[in-house]
């Protein structure tokens, strides 16, 4: 049964209805036929009974011999103005006087259905085989003058011609029975063959599937899905639409407009086209939101909106930006030490062997220092690996970058992933570089502590700091105080910082001092309160 077709269950049931009340309708209806021509046979043949027998001509025939002959002509005409099949009049002795067949005339017939009328007088029906056969009867007696009975009229309809007549009156039932029974099968084939186009000549176990397969599909997109009926009312949300949006409910058959505001979604309506990349800011956050029309024989009957969380998006480019201008400053130090080694090489070839002790000497000295504040007093990989980074971009653009002697920082708590730390030390380090590069003495300064319940990290730069008016402002998403040149990596840096900070529950702190601008982040070493 799972396979048969929706075409075929619908026809198949609605003919199964249709014959079900038909052979209900017409077997009520056949009953009460039959049973309303059986009960007129019996009413017109008791009429037909008594109306002969009060006739003043059939009295006188039993009486006299002339006027026998007019009773049959009378009887007869009777018979054939009431459909009756035979009416037999009888004296009091039991001699036929009239019936259909000649050769009973004279007869003497023992009263047997007419005894009651015979003796008590009684007008009644019976069922009875007396006469011709099976027949339905009207007995009346014949009275005389004095009240006394002169004989008796039986009035008979055989039952063979009434199943005849029944048979006549069912068949036309019958034949309307088939005739609606065509029409039902026709309409049920043309209700299913309407309802198949209707969901796209689809089954419903295929319509169940998809409606699974949509499900699962919707649950597994990371952007949120929103459809709407031609009047704009939400019947769809996905999850992802629930959580980006904070709803915490269905939104089914509520206006879209009050998820997601202030977006053109006439302008879809009229133009059947999509309008894709609207910036939306609600609950905090920027969404870009695509809307396309819902088209069913070139009418618009709904959209979907979709949208993601720009923000994120963001988050993921600027990680991946870090990660290519990490790869960067380790490839600017290999750059740097290729550089050192060619002037080695030179120097060498030349026999300047002291010189060259003296600069191996050097180096060896700087790298200590680096490698002692780093190892020793830096015992968290992913920050040692940052730094040694930045070490080489601050080299190649000729700062002097140290890290604070006090500084001292043990592995990092595992809620404070790599990718964090890759943000916020590398773009405060990176911001303050490019701000120093271009002075005469250019100097910055990291430094770390994890006393107490907070991570603290600090960088100073010793440039022309931060105006107070500005302060409020670096922090926001394309704001920036760098060059025309560095076009490209501008104004999103801090942004990110803050971001990522606010994610942890940490603070950040900006205070710009005559000697340069001091950056502190605090960063609180347990996550249960790191939002979502």
């Amino acid at each position: 049964m799972t396979n048969v077709s929706l075409q075929t269950k619908i026809t198949g049931l609605l003919l199964a209805v249709i014959v079900g009340l038909i052979l209900l309708l017409s077997g009520f209806f056949a009953y009460s036929k039959i049973e309303q021509i059986i009960s007129n046979k019996y009413n017109l043949s008791m009429q037909t009974a008594r109306t002969v027998s009060l006739l003043p001509s059939v009295t006188e025939g039993l009486t006299e011999t002339q006027s026998r002959q007019s009773l049959q002509f009378l009887t007869d005409q009777f018979s054939m103005e009431n459909d009756a099949d035979f009416i037999i009049v009888q004296d009091k002795d039991g001699r036929i006087l009239t019936h259909p067949k000649d050769e009973y005339l004279g007869r003497i017939q023992q009263f047997k259905s007419g005894y009651r009328a015979r003796v008590f007088g009684g007008y009644y029906n019976m069922e009875t085989e007396e006469f011709i056969g099976p027949s339905i009867v009207g007995i009346a007696p014949i009275m005389s003058s004095t009240g006394s009975v002169q004989g008796v009229v039986t009035v008979g309809y055989l039952k063979a011609n009434l199943w005849s007549l029944i048979y006549d009156r069912v068949e036309i039932i019958l034949y309307v029975s088939i005739a609606v029974i065509v029409i039902g099968i026709l309409l049920g084939y043309l209700l299913a063959r309407h309802i198949r186009k209707e969901i796209f000549g689809y089954e419903p176990r295929e319509i169940a599937e998809l409606y699974r397969n949509r499900d699962t599909l919707l649950s597994s997109l990371n952007e949120g899905v929103v459809a709407t009926s031609r009047d704009s009312m939400v019947t769809l949300i996905n999850e992802s639409a629930k959580k980006l949006l904070d709803v915490g409910h269905s939104y089914v058959n509520k206006p879209i407009s009050s998820l997601l505001p202030n977006l053109d979604y006439q302008n879809v309506y009229e133009t059947k086209k999509g309008k894709l990349n609207q910036e939306l800011f609600i609950n905090n956050k920027t969404l870009i939101v695509n809307l396309l029309p819902i088209l069913t024989n070139d009418k618009v009957t709904g959209l979907v909106a979709t949208f993601r969380d720009k923000t994120e998006v963001t988050e993921m480019l600027n990680m991946l930006s870090e990660v290519k201008q990490y790869s960067d400053d380790l490839r600017a130090q290999t750059h740097e030490y290729s550089n050192q080694m060619h002037l080695l090489h030179g120097m060498l070839q030349l026999g300047k062997y002291d010189e060259v002790l003296e600069m191996v000497g050097q180096e060896i000295n700087h790298h200590d220092k680096i490698n002692r504040h780093i190892f020793d007093q830096i015992e968290d990989t992913n920050v040692q690996a940052i730094l040694i980074g930045k070490f080489g971009k601050a080299s190649e653009k000729k700062v002097d970058f140290n890290i604070d002697e006090n500084s001292y920082l043990s592995p990092l708590p595992s809620h404070i992933e790599a990718s964090d730390l890759m943000i916020i030390i590398g773009n405060l380090i990176d911001n303050a570089v490019d701000e120093v590069s271009s002075d005469p003495n250019p100097g910055v300064s990291f430094s770390t502590i994890d006393l107490g319940n907070d991570i603290i990290f600090e960088v100073t730069d010793n440039g022309r700091g931060i105006e107070k008016e500005v302060l409020e402002q670096i922090f926001q998403p394309g704001y920036s105080m760098k060059k025309e040149g560095l076009e490209g990596k501008k104004g999103f840096g801090l942004a990110n910082v803050k971001s990522t900070v606010d994610k942890l529950n940490g603070v950040i702190e900006v205070a710009a001092t005559p000697d340069g601008t001091i950056v502190t982040v605090y960063i609180p070493k347990t996550d249960e309160e790191v939002a979502e």
